[in-house]
């Protein structure tokens, strides 16, 4: 079995995952300030812990985005000197496909609506169906939450559900909701296996973060309106 280090940022949770035949260690901060100097020593640590170099695993993979774009990008760099370093393949990974994943995992669900706050009264969002493996049903995307257009019925996953909840209250049930699943660095790890298998792999240069948006704040304008709205 491919030995996967993964490493996820695009949120306020920082994560570190190493898997390692069938076991998973992983390491977590919410220091979000902090992320690039937090994430070296949680990578020295689970590899402590498992007792093994970087050199020893097979591949390097990351949380691709959509998600903070200061996050997306300190994973991105992240990874791209770790892979030089050791002559590593890259993965990326959809964030969101990560959280289809980790909705599965919690609740068993095959169709996943995954839904990530992005800030400024809009959303990121996919959703995902697993039937043995997973396949899109609707490529990532960034609309308002009111303007998600889910395919037939979903289980939904994310903080976007939090964040906007009046925009789900009628057309997801609230016991088919679990807000709480955000992008994590072992479903990152799975998936990339997955990925590995299957000979989906990048030279580091060539890994680049996944950016549904060019602008990454509101203008002084757009706040004060947004205030008085």
């Amino acid at each position: 079995m491919p030995i996967i280090l993964a490493i996820e940022t695009s949120s306020e949770l920082a994560s570190v995952a190493l898997l390692q035949d069938e076991q998973i260690r992983t390491r977590e901060s919410s220091t979000v300030q902090t992320h690039s100097q937090t994430m070296l020593p949680m990578v020295q640590s689970v590899l402590a812990e498992a007792g093994i170099t970087l050199a020893q695993c097979d591949a390097l993979a990351f949380g691709v985005g959509p998600g903070s774009f200061t996050g997306v990008r300190t994973a991105c760099g992240i990874v791209q000197g770790l892979a030089f370093g050791a002559a590593l393949p890259v993965i990326p990974i959809v964030t969101l496909h990560a959280m289809a994943q980790a909705c599965h995992e919690a609740s068993g669900a095959t169709d996943v609506l995954a839904v990530l706050d992005a800030r400024m009264g809009e959303v990121y969002w996919a959703q995902y169906r697993y039937a043995g493996g997973w396949d899109t049903i609707v490529e990532p995307t960034l609309s308002t939450a009111g303007a998600i257009m889910p395919v037939g019925a979903v289980i939904a996953c994310g903080n976007g559900l939090s964040a906007y909840p009046a925009a789900f209250e009628d057309r997801i049930p609230a016991a088919d909701r679990y807000p709480e699943v955000m992008p994590h660095a072992a479903q990152i790890a799975r998936l990339a296996r997955v990925a590995y298998a299957g000979g989906d792999t990048l030279a580091a240069r060539d890994a680049q973060p996944l950016y549904l948006r060019n602008r990454v704040a509101l203008t002084t304008a757009e706040r004060m309106a947004k205030g008085n709205s």
